[in-house]
């Protein structure tokens, strides 16, 4: 019987593909940035135009 599937995958060997994969992915994936440093700019650069323009308006 020549090119017959087999009937009964090996169940480890597909896990530990899988884990592999799943390893690799990890290493891969570039670190997270934090967006919490853009926020803070955006305030405290609100905040100093607003206390720039009150003190104009005075």
């Amino acid at each position: 019987m020549l090119g017959m599937a087999e009937q009964h995958p090996d169940p480890a060997g597909s896990t530990q593909q899988f884990r592999a994969f799943a390893h690799q992915n990890e290493q891969e994936a570039p670190p997270k940035r934090s967006n919490v440093l853009p926020i803070v700019a955006i305030v405290v650069a609100l905040a100093v135009v607003a206390v720039a323009a009150y003190l104009l308006l005075k």
